[in-house]
């Protein structure tokens, strides 16, 4: 049996993670896991309540505000738990992105006395931490935003996103005719766009704009009288650049049509020898492990916090990446349980 199924299961942990991801929290349907949030916390004596966008909000020693997203994507896994050689793992949705995350930071809080907050519509529009950073009087001390990041990672890097829609409306006319219709030139703009910020292969995708269509209709209106055009797209935007700067160069190259760009999240670069990553290198080691950095191609509400807040954060969370939104999303409890005593030495250490 290996070094890792043999360490001390961390019980009242695992019992939380599992009530949780039995509880589904698909975006805009989080009450009950948030309410079992809650039961958590009254269960430990503290002040816990559910704010008015659904957040679930353990206010206490702001040295630390551990934060982490309640909501999954759709997608019915059965939840189970199977043995394996390198102990228990857990399957179903959520497990990974983000209730492994998102309990191991309950637990953690309970235990030091640091603020807590579970935020809602993270896989949507971040309402939840949005709401969170306005309802909010200050800033907290520092800050660690919870997503799977492997318990010996650390992430200090997003992009950002700059989501829009593209409309476009031409005379309807036989198809034989030369000059482009209202599909043509959404085609035209949006292979331009993807021309100005086409990189090689080499170059890391951190540090690319990325463009991505996420929903085309196209076609002669009900009338008959003109052909119609509606895209959606998404920029992915290094930290190099703001969104507003994506969005001018988009603008650029419009010819015909309108887009508005309604969702902008700005990219976020912290640095790795702030107390909040010093710390998390220093509990990492003493726990057996060897940190890395890391920088992610998504966005999360770590985005939105650096945004508009002023102190060191990083975000943190058992689990492997590449499984959020799969349909083979599970977590290894060994990882878990010792994430969440990372987790607890780190608060422990800044607090």
């Amino acid at each position: 049996m290996s070094e890792a199924a043999t360490r001390e299961v961390d019980t009242e942990a695992r019992e939380l993670l599992e009530a949780v991801v039995r509880t589904p929290s698909v975006s805009r349907n989080e009450e009950e896991a948030a309410q079992r949030l809650v039961e958590f916390f009254e269960a430990h004596d503290r002040e816990v309540w559910i704010d008015d966008v659904g957040n679930v909000r353990a206010p206490a020693d702001d040295g630390v505000l551990l934060t982490s997203h309640i909501d999954t994507v759709p997608g019915d896994i059965p939840v189970r738990v199977e043995e394996s050689s390198e102990g228990d793992v857990l399957w179903g949705r959520g497990s990974v992105d983000a209730k492994g995350p998102l309990c191991a930071m309950a637990v953690t809080a309970v235990r030091t006395g640091a603020s807590f907050a579970g935020v809602v519509m993270e896989e949507v529009d971040s309402t939840g931490g949005r709401h969170l950073v306005d309802d909010r009087d200050a800033a907290p001390d520092a800050v660690v935003n919870g997503e799977p990041s492997g318990w010996e990672g650390i992430t200090l890097g997003y992009r950002g996103l700059l989501g829009g829609t593209y409309v476009a409306t031409s005379e309807s006319g036989h198809s034989s005719r030369p000059e482009n219709n209202a599909i043509q030139d959404a085609m035209d703009w949006w292979s331009a766009v993807e021309d100005e910020f086409a990189k090689d292969e080499w170059h890391p995708v951190f540090e690319r704009v990325t463009c991505k269509p996420v929903d085309f209709d196209g076609g002669i209106s009900t009338d008959g009288l003109s052909v119609e055009a509606t895209m959606q797209v998404q920029l992915r935007v290094p930290p190099e650049y703001a969104t507003d700067e994506i969005r001018e160069i988009a603008d650029g190259y419009l010819e015909n049509g309108t887009v508005n760009w309604d969702d902008w999240v700005e990219p976020v670069m912290e640095s790795p020898r702030t107390s909040v990553a010093r710390a998390f290198r220093a509990a990492i080691r003493d726990h057996g492990g060897e940190p890395h950095l890391l920088r992610k191609t998504g966005t999360s509400d770590m985005n939105i916090y650096a945004q508009a807040w002023d102190c060191p954060m990083v975000t943190y969370g058992p689990g492997d990446s590449d499984l959020d939104h799969a349909p083979n999303e599970h977590l290894h409890l060994t990882e878990y349980d010792r994430s969440v005593a990372v987790l607890e030495d780190v608060t422990e250490r800044l607090l």
